[in-house]
């Protein structure tokens, strides 16, 4: 499918902006998804004249990560790219990874007896965070030989690299996670899956016993959860497949690494949503893509907060007007999969989706909704095949065969 692509791009001058509210797609709460009850005038009016449909990132029944979501909404095969979460935080932190290197997505968490109390450590500052994961590396160098990499990320997050002397074999990074997903379990030891994985089970149980040590007095954050254990992929790149300049607009270093890893440029960004919008504004002239990413509407959707969830919804609703006012020649608004509060988590369900431009049939749904969507001409379909309808509709895409 890819060396079709690289046949039937053509360049122009038009300019696509994916908008990704991650977690977008919900259940219904007394009788209504998070999406349904949220007031959304914009996206309402705009899903009445555009392309509406359910995309699936991976295949029915398939809960997919962010990692494999975001690929697929870039146009790759999330079966056939399978990347760890820790190799995109490590790369979103500008973390410099290299071949010998195993990559970690860590989550300070509050553990009681020996039990896991909050997987998120309460969500803690970013501010603090710094702190503690710099009092970390001054306490944590090497492990057995392996070299020890911090990088701190936003909130509860932080990074870390394993950095071997020499190159392991294939299926090094064959480790479970630590995090066992639910509050009120003990964490999960790091179990090498191949042969290969079991120097990286040794160091990575080590480093949660010292990491823990040195956490011992911290009232919330006094333990790490170890997740995404990953590799340096090989990716083809976005740019020449598509033949589009692209840069993603994320604040979150995870979205930021898996933009980098197929090619996009990856400034880094602090601040609201808003904020992300200027520099969209700013710098529109000057790239052909734009990946712009809203994170909030996935961690209440993850706490199973339905109201403040809902609320995220609205907010972006009511920035709505600035991008459209930039009129790009197609806007897609979308998520990378589907978080309802009700499962308090990423979920299986299709993702409501609606595109934006001059050849769309449209006048389809009459709002933007997991049930509207249902009925809007795009269908239930692959994900992946959301770029390719993107560049037919930016007219980027020539004729196949005679």
């Amino acid at each position: 499918m890819h060396k079709a692509f690289r046949e039937l791009v053509q360049k122009n001058n038009t300019k696509i902006v994916l908008v990704v509210l991650d977690g977008l797609g919900g259940l219904p709460v007394n009788g209504k998804t998070e999406l349904e009850a949220a007031q959304t005038p914009q996206m309402d009016a705009l899903a009445k004249s555009s392309a509406c449909g359910l995309h699936i990132p991976v295949s029915h029944g398939i809960t997919p990560g962010s990692g494999p979501g975001h690929l697929a909404l870039f146009g790759y095969d999330p079966l056939e790219y399978q990347i760890g979460r820790g190799i995109l935080e490590a790369l979103g932190l500008g973390m410099d990874v290299r071949k010998t290197d195993i990559a970690l997505r860590c989550n300070y968490a509050t553990i009681e007896n020996s039990v896991i109390k909050d997987r998120r450590a309460g969500r803690i500052p970013t501010d603090q965070s710094r702190l503690l994961t710099d009092k970390l590396q001054k306490n944590i160098t090497t492990i057995d030989g392996a070299e020890i990499i911090f990088a701190p990320g936003m909130e509860h997050r932080f990074a870390v690299l394993l950095r071997f002397p020499e190159p392991l074999g294939a299926g090094a990074s064959a480790l479970n996670d630590t995090d066992p997903q639910k509050e009120g379990l003990a964490p999960l030891p790091p179990v090498a899956g191949t042969p290969d994985a079991e120097p990286v089970a040794r160091v990575a149980g080590k480093f949660v016993s010292q990491v823990s040590e040195v956490l011992r007095n911290e009232e919330k954050a006094n333990y790490a959860l170890l997740r995404g254990f990953s590799v340096l992929p090989d990716l083809p790149s976005f740019s020449d497949l598509f033949g589009l300049k692209a840069v993603a607009i994320a604040n979150y270093p995870m979205y930021r690494g898996l933009a980098k890893l197929v090619g996009m440029q990856t400034p880094v960004i602090s601040g609201d949503v808003q904020s992300e919008i200027d520099f969209l504004r700013e710098n529109y002239e000057q790239y052909d893509f734009f990946f712009l990413h809203v994170k909030k509407v996935d961690s209440y959707g993850e706490d199973g907060n339905f109201v403040e969830k809902k609320k995220r919804i609205e907010e972006f609703d009511m920035l709505l007007p600035q991008i459209l006012d930039m009129k790009p020649d197609v806007l897609i608004i979308s998520g990378d999969h589907s978080t309802p509060a009700l499962l308090k988590g990423h979920s299986w369900h299709p993702v409501p989706v609606l595109l934006k431009s001059p050849f769309v049939l449209g006048g389809l749904c009459q709002g933007f909704s997991e049930r509207e969507c249902t009925k809007g001409e795009l269908g239930i379909f692959p994900t992946t095949s959301l770029m390719p309808l993107a560049l037919a509709n930016a007219g980027r895409l020539k004729k196949f065969g005679a």
